[in-house]
This record gives structure tokens, C-alpha cells and sequence, in this order.
């Protein structure tokens, strides 16, 4: 059964993030990510939530629950760097934005 220090650790991997970079997004040192990954240490409920934020999975996944749909490796870093883009923009840009997105993928096709 992989650990949450596990799961930190490949969620990690799997967004090509250095152990820094998680840190300095979600607001502590590497230090204390650090010693999340090696189970030295238990991340409070808010940092736990905005680890599932950035990794876009479930608080229940990190914590060492069964993966959800939500959960599914097929979302990449590009594809979760989108989303967090469309989430920022007001209704008109993101509508504009996905607009232009198709206007690209029916090139391509």
C-alpha cells in the first residue's frame, strides 16, 4: 500500500514538479514538503488541500484512498495548466480561448 509520502512523491513525478517548486506553489519551504514525502511529517488540512488543488485530485487520493475518475493519470500537466488558466479568466475570455483552442485542433485534423 503506497504511503501518502508515495503518493506526494509520484503525483510530484508525474507533474515534472522539483520539490521546490510544489513548495514555493502551495506556500511552505522544500523543507517541510520534504519531510512530507519521506512521512517525516504530516501536512495540515489546508496544506492537504491545496496539494489536491495543484495536483487536481481528490484530498481522499492523497490521504492513500482508491484513485477517482478525478484522480486518473490521463490528466497531464498540460492539461491541468489549461484548466487552471480557464479557471482564472472571466466567461468572455475563456469562451474566446476555447474558440481559438477548436480553431487549432481543426487545423491539425
Amino acid at each position: 500500500m503506497m504511503t501518502m509520502g508515495d503518493r506526494l512523491r509520484e503525483l510530484r513525478l508525474r507533474h515534472n514538479y522539483s520539490q521546490d517548486e510544489v513548495a514555493r506553489q502551495i506556500g511552505i519551504t522544500r523543507s517541510a514538503y520534504s519531510h512530507y514525502e519521506i512521512n517525516n511529517r504530516q501536512p495540515v488540512y489546508e496544506t492537504l488541500r491545496k496539494l489536491a488543488s495543484l495536483f487536481g485530485v481528490s484530498l481522499d487520493y492523497i490521504i492513500g484512498g482508491e484513485p477517482s475518475k478525478r484522480d486518473s493519470p490521463a490528466l497531464t500537466p498540460e492539461t491541468i495548466e489549461i484548466i487552471r488558466l480557464l479557471s482564472t479568466m472571466d466567461q468572455e475570455k475563456r469562451r474566446l480561448s476555447i474558440d481559438r483552442m477548436m480553431a487549432v485542433i481543426k487545423q491539425v485534423d
